[in-house]
């Protein structure tokens, strides 16, 4: 059976392993969480009890938990497409450059979404706002400075998870409001270069509700009710 990614909106960092799975080619289907909506779901508990997304339920039904995890899961196959064999100094590389962006970059917009999702408290989100903006700044120029010298985020000579990850978390420095991304020139043309994707086209529309085109194999949306019979118990 097709294997299903979990995604939320709206701005999910599940978006990175939409752009993956894309890239990756193999057939897959996707079921949509609006992480906005309370209380979610109750089955979905059973895919992930701690109510988060993404979550990746495999052909043969296991379920696979965190972003980190998932990209890992899927740079491993197809004869290490979108990553490398583990063991090798490339490998190592794309781990590290993971998770530096499934770390650090992203708990650096923590205090962002917590001013987002607050109920309105003008100077405490000023100051939540003011704490993510520095957070995020130097967490871009880091970014910034690996990539003066680089095509793809890890080093690498081809794209690979890290670039799918890196295009759904990025986003959210222009989201939030807090930067000018054009003082971060190395990193703005690789964002750029990466929303030119179809990949990442793709992902981008299938979060807003538009009419998407799959370059990969994407087999349509299903419930999370249609998918009881496949999840734990």
């Amino acid at each position: 059976m097709d294997p299903v990614l979990f995604y939320g909106v709206p701005q999910g960092c599940s978006f990175g392993s939409i752009v993956a799975l894309e890239w990756l080619g193999i057939p897959y289907r996707l079921s949509r969480i609006e992480m906005l909506q309370h209380p979610w779901p109750a089955l979905y508990a059973h895919v992930n009890p701690l109510n988060l997304t993404p979550s990746f339920l495999t052909e043969d039904d296991r379920v696979i938990n965190e972003s980190g995890a998932i990209l890992l899961h899927l740079a491993a196959r197809d004869d290490h497409r979108l990553g490398y064999a583990q063991g090798t100094a490339a490998y190592d590389r794309l781990n590290q450059t993971l998770a530096y962006l499934n770390t650090d970059f992203f708990h650096a917009f923590a205090p962002l979404w917590t001013a987002y999702e607050m109920e309105a408290d003008p100077p405490r989100q000023a100051m939540l706002r003011e704490l993510g903006r520095k957070q995020v700044a130097a967490a871009c120029r880091y970014l910034d400075g690996l990539l003066a010298t680089r095509q793809w985020i890890d080093g690498g000579d081809k794209r690979t998870v890290a670039d799918a990850y890196f295009a759904g978390i990025a986003r959210w420095a222009e989201y939030h409001r807090v930067l000018d991304m054009q003082t971060y020139p190395h990193m703005d043309r690789h964002l750029q270069t990466l929303r030119r994707d179809p990949a990442v086209v793709f992902a981008d529309a299938i979060e807003r509700k538009l009419p998407a085109s799959t370059t990969g194999g994407f087999a349509g949306h299903v419930s999370l009710e249609a998918l009881r019979g496949r999840l734990p118990g």
